[in-house]
């Protein structure tokens, strides 16, 4: 099937499976980590060796799929994992002090390939860009307005700091097009590259294109829900205006 089939098939089967006629683009929402930033390898790191220290298990790739959560349900979840209990609030405040220290020696603070391109093909569209991250890295957060300059605002970011429920959950997206302008679910598009994150954003009922940028496997991405698979940020740039093409023939069709 070719590419532009493929897609046109696949905002269709959206559109019908969610009850909407037709898609009245507004906004897209960008996740932070791996798809703006080549963070991850370094928040892997971070969190591996912090358990480490603390002689606590985790597995292969765990917080490349645990990746969107917030910090303390990451915790939660390796304590419940080694240690049969909750963590407590003062050991989450530690592990993540020891996790940020380690995380801003490891972070290179590289934005990926692509990255400024995608924002400003959505910015000169007319369209609002959004950010939805589960990070509360300072380190991180405090740089998107130097990297992207006159992309998002506080009022078009949705941070750990913003939620009482982490990916998976919707409620980081329910925001998210609340942010965008008191969005409808058709009134957007998700970028996301991690299973929780496009999880949370199929559950909010937007359409999510996956970009693969870590270790898993694309169908890990596509079990989770995402619509479309591309490789790279630069992958997904050459077949962002295809996608609004479809969109407009689909509306136009209507």
């Amino acid at each position: 099937m070719k590419q532009k089939d493929k897609i046109k098939q696949r905002l269709k089967s959206y559109l019908e499976k969610n009850d909407f006629d037709v898609f009245d683009l507004k906004s897209v929402i960008f996740d932070m980590d791996g798809v703006l930033y080549d963070s991850m390898p370094a928040h892997d790191k971070s969190w591996r060796e912090t358990f480490d220290e603390l002689n606590l298990e985790h597995q292969p790739y765990e917080f490349f799929l645990q990746e969107g959560r917030l910090g303390k349900s990451t915790i939660n979840e390796i304590f419940q994992r080694n240690l049969q209990r909750d963590s407590t609030d003062e050991e989450e405040i530690n592990i993540y002090a020891r996790k940020s220290e380690l995380f801003k020696q490891y972070n290179k603070g590289e934005i990926l390939p692509g990255a400024k391109e995608a924002l400003n093909f959505v910015k000169d569209k007319g369209l609002i860009p959004v950010l939805v991250t589960g990070s509360g890295q300072p380190s991180l957060l405090d740089k998107l307005s130097y990297h992207f300059p006159g992309i998002f605002t506080p009022e078009t970011m949705v941070t750990a700091f913003n939620v009482t429920n982490g990916k998976p959950h919707p409620e980081p997206f329910i925001l998210g097009l609340k942010k965008g302008g008191n969005l409808l679910p058709n009134q957007a598009i998700v970028i996301e590259n991690a299973p929780l994150g496009i999880k949370a954003a199929v559950d909010a009922g937007i359409f999510t294109i996956a970009v693969n940028t870590g270790p898993l496997d694309d169908d890990v991405l596509i079990d989770a829900g995402a619509s479309i698979v591309f490789h790279s940020v630069n992958e997904l740039n050459e077949n962002f205006p295809l996608i609004l093409d479809i969109i407009n023939e689909i509306n136009h069709h209507s």
